[in-house]
Parts: C-alpha cells; structure tokens; sequence
C-alpha cells in the first residue's frame, strides 16, 4: 500500500509563518523583569529646618523654595559652629609682676612692667609692654657689687590665641616679643690681690650700656572674677645685640635678665575693657 504525501498549500504556509514572526516578536518585546532595578517612589516630603532658624527661612520651607532654604540653613549650620569674634574684641591692660615676686625671695634682680594688648576677633593681638629693670648682686667667690640702676625697656610684639573659637576668658597664647632697653650700672668695692707686688688694689666701673633682643613664649590667659583674669607666659629670648666697653660687660640688661640667660618667666594680673556692643558678642561668621 503506497503512502500519498500531504500536501498543504503554499498561503496556509506563509500564514502560519507570519503568526509565528509576530509571537517571537511580541516575545522579544516583553521586558525581563528579572533585570528591572526597582526605582525609589519620588517624595514631597522636606525636613523641617534647624531648631533656630529665621522665620523668611521657614516660610521658604513652607512655600516650597526649598534650594534657597537649603543653602541658607547650611549657612546657618556654619555660624553656630564657627564663631567669629568682632574686629576689635577686648583691650586688656596687666601688671607683671613675676620678677618682683621672686626678688622677694632671694632674687638679685627683677624686671617690672605694665602692658596692653588688643584683641582682634579673639585671634591675633598686637601688644607692647613697659617697664623697669634693676638689680643688686655679689657673686660668690668674687670681690665686687654688681648695682644695675632702674632702667626703662620696652618690648613690641603680638600673640596668637589658639582657642579663638571660644570664649576670650580663656586663652591659649604663642607669643613673639622684640626688646629693647638703655641702662646704666656699676661695679663697685672691687678688691684685687695683687701676688706680685703683695698688695689690694680697689676700685670701682661706672658705666652705660643698650641692648636689642627677641623673644618667643607660649601662655594661657583665664578669667579671675569679671573682668579680672590672670595671665602666664614663659619665653625664650636672645641677645641680638648689646653695648660692650673696654673695662666691663653688662651682666644684667633690663627687660630681659642676667645677659647668659635664655628663659624668662611673666606672671600678669589683667583687666579687661570690652570694645563692642553685648549684643554683638560674639557676630557670626559669614
């Protein structure tokens, strides 16, 4: 029995093309969720603004005009982090009165002054200080009195407060100084023994000397009581130069100490005058 191939027309052919085509198609069109990353739902919400925050800020908030807003709390965000302290904050007048003190407990010498510093924006503060300088000593061993006469120096510098973010009742100083002093001294009872011819010789040197140095120091300054606040300061110094005569060298300069030192110490009692307004401490920083 011989079998007859079935024949289906050519248009049933191209139709059942055509259906498959479209279905791929509509196949290749569908998006794979699977690779779909899924999108955060947008919101209107808007923070509320700082606790603080001017009220034309606020009404920004509500009305919507939020970037402005944004910005301006950020702003204010700045300013209660970062005070800035007025141009001319604080003028402080003190008393040194460290030298003097030790003088009275053994000290041959002692340095006195009145100084004056003015605070800008609790940060940089130009000061001069004046005073006087004397001294009484007998150095051990030796046949001689030292006698430095109270002589006048003066000393131009400024400091540079490290805590100017806060309050200007407590600081933390570096200091520069630049000194000078004109003075006079002399070296009385001098006795010499003479070997050679068995003899003492005495003698006296009157004399009149300058010096320039520089100093560097760091301090803290705390309020007392009010206005009342005490300062510290303890400095390294160097001669820059100094008179020298044929028959002496000055062991004492004004100011400064014994002419071979290197350290020097201050102690201040202080009073403060405030240069603002009340309401204006501290202004904020823009």
């Amino acid at each position: 029995m011989t079998r007859c191939p079935i024949i289906i027309p050519l248009p049933r052919v191209m139709a059942m093309a055509i259906a498959v085509i479209v279905a791929l198609s509509a196949i290749a069109q569908e998006p794979d969720r699977r690779h779909v990353t899924p999108v955060k739902p947008e919101t209107n919400q808007v923070k509320p603004p700082p606790k603080g925050t001017d009220e034309k800020i606020i009404q920004q908030y509500i009305t919507g005009d939020s970037t402005e807003a944004v910005n301006q709390a950020r702003k204010d965000s700045l300013r209660r982090a970062y005070k800035r302290y007025p141009r001319l904050t604080d003028l402080t007048v003190g008393i040194n009165f460290a030298e003097p003190l030790f003088m009275a407990f053994g000290q041959s010498y002692a340095s006195a002054d009145v100084n004056a510093t003015l605070n800008m924006w609790n940060r940089i503060q130009p000061t001069i200080e004046l005073g006087l300088g004397w001294a009484k000593t007998t150095p051990d061993d030796l046949h001689f009195i030292y006698r430095g006469k109270p002589s006048p120096y003066f000393k131009v510098g400024m400091n540079y407060n490290f805590m100017f973010k806060n309050s200007p009742d407590y600081q933390a100083l570096l200091g520069i100084r630049l000194g000078y002093s004109t003075f006079s001294y002399e070296v009385t009872d001098i006795l010499y023994n003479n070997s050679y011819w068995q003899e003492v010789i005495s003698g006296s040197i009157s004399d009149h000397s300058h010096a320039l140095w520089g100093e560097a120091g760091v301090g803290l300054r705390v309020k007392l009581a009010g206005p009342i606040s005490m300062g510290w300061m303890l400095r390294y110094h160097g001669i820059f130069n100094y008179g020298k005569s044929e028959h002496s060298r000055p062991w004492f300069i004004p100011g400064y100490g014994p002419r071979k030192s290197s350290l020097g110490f201050s102690v201040s009692i202080c009073y403060t005058l405030p240069l603002h307004h009340e309401g204006t401490t501290p202004s904020p920083q823009q």
